[in-house]
């Protein structure tokens, strides 16, 4: 009896593979085709059927932080994690690892959790744009006027340990490297329910990979990032800066469903916690989900 499980969660876990390597390939490329919404809903439910997705136990929280509404919209709208080349670190819960040592994670393929067995994670804020909720969210200090109005904004943010975004350059040194990294994959849901994405790149927003974006990332130039969504972050190597579209050399990816989600919110109002660079709580995005800067 014991062996066949074994045999059926293999299978299980083949399947999900398969079905997530296959929407990674397609969403990458930019592509849009039809049956990819569809993949990642399939590969969802599988994850949670054969009880493998550390996810699948968020929405309670997630309802009981946003409301049922946008407590399913955050879990649902999460994207998938596409790791380049050569990473190594995963982002965590930063109140239970700060270094390398808890938040790398070997191997390749299907990653969720650390070498030292911590979940892979990213933290939930909300600004609800949206008429009957906007007056809530610009009382907690958000604006919500002008293009913003009537949108809903799902920012999820990633912590790691450190950034090095030179380190394939020899002569670098310590040059690109600080301690601490927050970065960020950023959903707007329009009154017309289309979804755009854009995600954090050194310092400003990008869509996709590009060797064009150089300007933005030096802070040289800004421009909104905005995309149609893919529900895909495709992580730098390093850096950790991210893309919604591109082709890099990915070996390791994290289901949407296996990414633990948790409320930033409150941990916001009542963390103590030093970072090298600003916090998200601490950043203009987090009350303006427009602005195209990243301090």
């Amino acid at each position: 009896m014991g062996s066949e499980r074994g045999q059926g969660t293999v299978e299980w876990v083949g399947l999900v593979l398969l079905v997530s390597l296959l929407m990674l390939a397609v969403v990458a490329t930019g592509v849009r085709v039809p049956g990819a919404t569809l993949a990642q809903a399939l590969a969802d439910r599988l994850l949670c059927a054969a009880s493998l997705a550390d996810g699948c136990g968020d929405e309670p929280t997630l309802i009981a932080a946003y409301g049922s509404d946008v407590g399913q919209l955050v879990r649902r709208h999460m994207p998938m994690l596409a790791f380049e080349r050569g990473s190594r670190a995963v982002p965590v819960d930063f109140r239970r690892c700060r270094a390398g040592e808890c938040g790398d994670a070997a191997g390749e393929g299907l990653i969720h959790r650390t070498d030292e067995r911590l979940p892979v994670t990213a933290f939930v804020h909300v600004i609800d744009c949206r008429e009957g909720e906007a007056e809530q969210a610009e009382a907690a200090g958000a604006d919500c006027t002008g293009e913003r109005a009537g949108n809903l904004y799902l920012q999820y943010w990633t912590y790691y340990a450190d950034s090095a975004t030179l380190r394939d350059v020899p002569i670098a040194g310590e040059k690109g490297y600080h301690r601490d990294d927050w970065e960020s994959v950023q959903l707007r849901i329009r009154p017309d329910g289309s979804v755009d994405q854009r995600a954090s790149s050194h310092h400003g927003y990008n869509y996709f990979l590009s060797d064009l974006n150089w300007m933005s990332d030096a802070g040289m130039a800004s421009h909104e990032g905005w995309g149609s969504a893919t529900h895909l972050l495709i992580v730098s190597g390093g850096s950790h800066a991210g893309n919604a579209v591109g082709m890099p050399q990915i070996n390791r990816f994290t289901p949407s469903r296996r990414v633990h989600l948790i409320p930033l919110e409150g941990i916001a109002a009542e963390s103590t916690a030093r970072f090298a660079i600003s916090p998200p709580w601490l950043k203009r995005v987090w009350l303006d989900p427009e602005y195209r800067g990243t301090d």
